[in-house]
């Protein structure tokens, strides 16, 4: 186990690197600067503020500059906000995102693990294919029109929930419940079709056979092997899943007015706010390689045929 994990995290360095690297060149490449403004300032006040921020200077200067801040745990100002660094702007958003992707996955977890295993023990029945139409529609149906249909139903018309915002900046239940719910329901959708699909061939697997054959009662064949098995492509799936919902969605988090990360994100892109965009694709690329690798020590724990020498 601990050659696994030392083989991954030796290989995880390198790759983060080159994620840096690609943004870094791409945000380069991009047409714009930090600095063009609606009302056009004086050429040499430009040339200060370039250079304080070296974009003066070659583009790999400039990339060697960077990761000499970044070794060191720097990862700049932000170019657009005064007396705002990436961290600020990072911390800022990133718990509000976090609080908004682990309740929504939990959420869809949940649901969609048990409506999975539903339709699967009850595979080409009525309940199977009430189960699979819903899924369906709730992967066609996109973010940006269930969650003004559900701000519309519960927060106007009924007046149950509040429909924007935070509480004074504080997270709450109220606040929290739309966009969970909103961000869930295609994770919901999707989870119960891996969960189907899996359990579903692992019925079908001899070693399930022959306990059924056995005699064991049908309810520890299913919670005690058929589970075990079923949830591995779930596994898989859940390490990137989870890192994205964890760095925000852009659109529940516009719609419903959150303060996240999503939209510091989109909002650093449009306005060429090269520190700030580095920042969050930082910490998605980090996240990533990190449920991953969880995700793979989990296969090991719930997979006994799998072992890292």
């Amino acid at each position: 186990m601990f050659a696994f994990l030392t083989r991954r995290l030796l290989v995880a360095i390198p790759t983060l690197f080159v994620i840096i690297a690609l943004a870094f060149f791409l945000m380069r490449a991009a047409p714009g600067s930090p600095f063009d403004l609606e009302r056009p300032i004086p050429p040499e006040i430009k040339a200060r503020i370039a250079a304080k921020f070296h974009l003066d200077k070659p583009v790999m200067v400039q990339f060697g500059y960077y990761l000499k801040d970044l070794a060191h745990g720097d990862f700049g100002p932000s170019m657009k906000y005064k007396d705002k660094t990436v961290r600020d702007i990072i911390a800022e958003g990133f718990p509000v995102s976090a609080a908004l992707g682990l309740s929504a996955m939990l959420l869809a977890v949940l649901i969609g693990s048990v409506l999975g295993s539903f339709a699967a023990l009850r595979q080409n029945r009525a309940a199977d294919y009430a189960v699979m139409g819903l899924a369906m529609t709730g992967i066609s149906i996109p973010p940006f029109v269930t969650g003004p249909v559900l701000s519309l139903v519960f927060g106007l018309y009924l007046g149950l929930l509040p429909t924007a915002g935070l509480d004074r900046g504080h997270i709450t239940l109220s606040h929290m419940v739309l966009p969970v719910i909103t961000l869930a329901l295609p994770y919901i959708a999707i989870i119960s079709r891996l969960m189907r699909a899996s359990m579903i061939e692992t019925l079908r697997a001899n070693y399930i056979r022959t306990a059924f054959a056995k005699g064991l009662p049908e309810h520890i064949v299913i919670f005690r092997h058929v589970l075990r098995a079923a949830v591995l492509p779930l596994v898989s799936y859940l390490g990137p899943a989870t890192a994205a919902l964890l760095t925000g969605s852009i659109v529940v988090e516009k719609i419903f007015a959150l303060p996240g990360i999503g939209r510091q994100f989109v909002m650093g892109a449009l306005q060429r706010d090269y520190t700030v965009v580095m920042g969050v694709v930082i910490l998605y690329a980090a996240l990533i390689i990190s449920f991953n690798l969880i995700a793979d020590l989990l296969y090991g724990v719930l997979d006994p045929k799998v072992r890292y020498d």
